[in-house]
């Protein structure tokens, strides 16, 4: 569970990390806070001296709990995974545009071949790429102009 000591609110660029002994690949990750998430953190503030979500009062300790399953099940959500989240929010982001390379970064991926998994759901960016050399034709008779 995410405690204060991993969190930083205090730069202009607010972020918390992941522990290398926490995380899938054992490297620490850094994450970058948007403005969404530095609200729900700066909300919990004074909560709790060591850890960041609490429930009651006291630290949370477990989020699987009897509470969260019955959740679930009116939300209608079966065979739900804890890891399901992290595709989810990966998938946003490439819904979004953000590139594989940004993402790879941002989720703390170690190869690029992970995050391709998600690439078929950002097809817009190959189209905007190809533009990019547009300009350098402009004001050219190309050779595939039909004369009259």
């Amino acid at each position: 569970m995410l405690e204060w000591a991993q969190v930083n609110l205090a730069s202009d660029r607010p972020f918390f990390w992941i522990e290398a002994s926490k995380s899938k690949n054992r490297t620490a990750i850094n994450v970058p806070l948007n403005r969404e998430a530095l609200a729900v953190l700066q909300r919990q503030l004074g909560k709790h001296p060591v850890r960041v979500f609490t429930y009651a009062g006291k630290p949370i300790a477990n989020a699987n709990t009897l509470a969260w399953r019955n959740a679930l099940k009116r939300a209608g959500i079966d065979d739900f995974r804890w890891h399901d989240l992290r595709h989810t929010w990966a998938s946003w982001h490439r819904m979004r545009g953000t590139p594989t390379h940004e993402l790879q970064q941002l989720g703390g991926w170690k190869t690029s071949a992970m995050v391709e998994r998600y690439a078929h759901l950002a097809p817009d960016h190959l189209a905007s790429s190809a533009t990019r050399l547009d300009s350098l034709f402009d004001g050219y008779d190309l050779a595939t102009i039909a004369k009259a």
